[in-house]
């Protein structure tokens, strides 16, 4: 298994270009967010990622988290590579600093998550969850419970983890059945079993914070009978320190696909007196409060698939370029070459290297979108901003998992047979790459979010927005050129998007059906316009800087190149699925269900 290094370069370009550095330091919340400290963390961050993180990623595989007495003890290595996280002040980055953080845009944040992600995925996944109760809590929770916990989560030294699914409700969160019971003294005691707790029990830190969906006595039935509850493992002293060990035990450990390191619990609440827990937020809002946690997480998911794909890459070229195997087509009299010189490697190469970067920029565009959701002044661009993030984030979850499956299937066959043996390192990542599609919403829905909830959103201002923005951008590119070469595949799928989603848009109401049949091939073909049009834009950027003499003249005339062959190669299928998109679901259900047969 090659090492991992942090593409720090591409990262800060990115976040330099299509996150417009500048523009977000201008504004007062990140007033102290410079180049050059945004520079400087990066390069920590790297350090960290690739010479703490990165070597725990084949053991942890091998390992695995365990159940041993009833508590889970994760690989060798994890609680002191989680120590040296939380004394680097990773954890609270971009979190207020009113609770100790450091408040930091959040598309930085993204990136500094991605090392970590790249690195170990199932390490990773221990502070995304912590993030996700940071923002719930500091949103919806009342002061107390602020005081209580937000603090050492933003600090790390106590985790967090989200408890919403249980065994006969998965992504209809409407029907579980987990109860909580009001107390005298505003407590409630919560009754339920939870499956598929990523992290909910660990020995990295003293204490994890359960944040958990629940029924109070006489609530609605669905969603709208849902409340939060905060539930720590260890009810907490009035100094501050973990005290009682509360009612909530790991019952059992999922064998999974993937992520081996990252102990996915059955979680039971109340095997005794019941698990002692608070609300957050209002009681019945429970659903509002868990977006608020999810949406920022199928951010973070998405930054998943950019990760995976990321690492899958990096090995994928080493070995190509190691590898010696048959002979060059243009000189076979010179002998066996490395692979890398084959036609069909590199063009898996050039593939996976295109479907990373534009992930990348998709996820980091989304990213900054929120912080000036978050930040802007201005009532019309925070709610402009606010807008594209809604409409982008299911994009991001969805696409960006599914390039990271993509691309860490292609690097196992960049390997040829050596790729599917496990100790290449190759086949880890495609399985750890695989649950990302999954979980927080899969990508069908996603897919369905977008049709169904965000494409109208605002009478579609949004997605109209965003396709005049990148209609005016191909109306400025130059005539010819590798830039100009660009202009009519950015044309011809604009133009494809924009009557897929008139159509969809239009039939939303009445061929409902028809709408859900053609979600998913038009999320595909708008995240992959989106990240062709963001390519090009750093090509754009790439072709000023070399023009000027400044930067690496080697690195930006690969973003020209790369931004070329997505367009050329990879966005011409995507455009094409618009007929798919529009002709309904009249097949899909064609066969009747009891026809099915194999």
């Amino acid at each position: 298994m090659s090492d991992y290094q942090a593409p720090v370069t591409d990262m800060q370009f990115t976040l330099e270009t299509l996150c417009d550095w500048p523009q977000l330091n201008d504004l007062e919340a990140f007033s102290e967010a410079t180049p050059d400290l945004m520079a400087a963390v990066l390069e920590e961050a790297a350090k960290l990622s690739a010479n703490v993180i990165a070597p725990l990623n084949r053991k942890g595989d091998l390992d695995g988290s365990k159940l041993v007495d009833g508590s889970v003890k994760t690989p060798d290595g994890f609680a002191d590579a989680y120590r040296h996280y939380v004394e680097g002040g990773w954890n609270g980055l971009s979190s207020t600093p009113d609770w100790g953080g450091q408040g930091l845009p959040f598309c930085l944040a993204l990136a500094v998550q991605e090392t970590w992600t790249a690195a170990n995925m199932a390490f990773s996944l221990c502070p995304m969850l912590t993030q996700g109760a940071i923002e719930a809590l500091d949103q919806h929770g009342s002061e107390a419970l602020k005081e209580i916990y937000l603090s050492k989560l933003v600090s790390g030294e106590w985790t967090g983890s989200m408890n919403l699914t249980e065994p006969q409700a998965g992504s209809d969160v409407g029907a579980l059945k987990t109860r909580a019971e009001p107390q005298a003294d505003g407590s409630y005691r919560i009754f339920g079993q939870k499956i598929f707790i990523t992290y909910g029990d660990h020995d990295m830190a003293e204490n994890i914070i359960h944040l958990v969906l629940a029924r109070t006595p006489g609530s609605p039935d669905g969603t709208k009978g849902i409340s939060m509850f905060v539930v720590p493992k260890y009810l907490v002293n009035e100094d501050g320190t973990p005290g009682e060990r509360n009612d909530v035990t790991c019952v059992s450990l999922e064998h999974k696909l993937g992520i081996h390191s990252s102990p996915t619990c059955v979680m039971q609440f109340g095997e005794k007196d019941g698990a002692i827990g608070w609300l957050v937020g209002e009681e019945n809002r429970g659903m509002r409060t868990m977006f608020t946690m999810m949406n920022h997480a199928r951010i973070n998911v998405g930054l998943q698939g950019v990760a995976i794909a990321e690492r899958a890459w990096q090995q994928a070229l080493s070995f190509s370029r190691e590898r010696v195997q048959s002979v060059d087509i243009t000189n076979p009299g010179a002998g066996s070459v490395p692979i890398i010189r084959h036609g069909d490697v590199r063009r898996m190469l050039m593939t996976m290297k295109a479907q990373t970067e534009a992930v990348r920029a998709l996820a980091y565009y989304n990213a900054a979108a929120v912080d000036r959701a978050h930040a802007e002044t201005d009532a019309d661009r925070r709610s402009a901003a606010q807008g594209l993030a809604d409409l982008l984030t299911p994009v991001t979850k969805a696409y960006a998992t599914d390039i990271g499956v993509e691309v860490a299937s292609l690097g196992i066959q960049v390997h040829g047979g050596m790729g599917y043996i496990e100790e290449t390192g190759a086949a880890q990542h495609f399985r750890d790459a695989r649950i990302a599609p999954i979980y927080e919403g899969t990508n069908g829905i996603q897919a369905m979010d977008l049709v169904g909830r965000k494409l109208n959103m605002d009478g579609g201002k949004h997605w109209r927005t965003l396709f005049q923005e990148i209609r005016d951008f191909v109306d400025d590119l130059p005539a010819s050129g590798d830039l100009g070469a660009l202009a009519p595949y950015l044309e011809d799928g604009v133009e494809a998007l924009q009557n897929a989603a008139v159509w969809l848009s239009g039939n939303d109401q009445e061929h409902v059906r028809d709408v859900a049949g053609g979600a998913t091939p038009f999320l595909r073909m708008f995240g992959t316009l989106t990240g062709a049009w963001l390519l090009a834009r750093q090509a754009v950027e790439a072709s000023r800087r070399l023009d000027e003499g400044t930067g690496d003249a080697r690195y930006l005339k690969g973003k020209i190149v790369t931004a070329r062959f997505f367009a050329e190669q990879i966005l011409p299928p995507a455009t094409a699925l618009l007929g798919p998109i529009t002709r309904g679901a009249g097949t899909l259900f064609a066969i009747d269900e009891d026809d099915f047969i194999s």
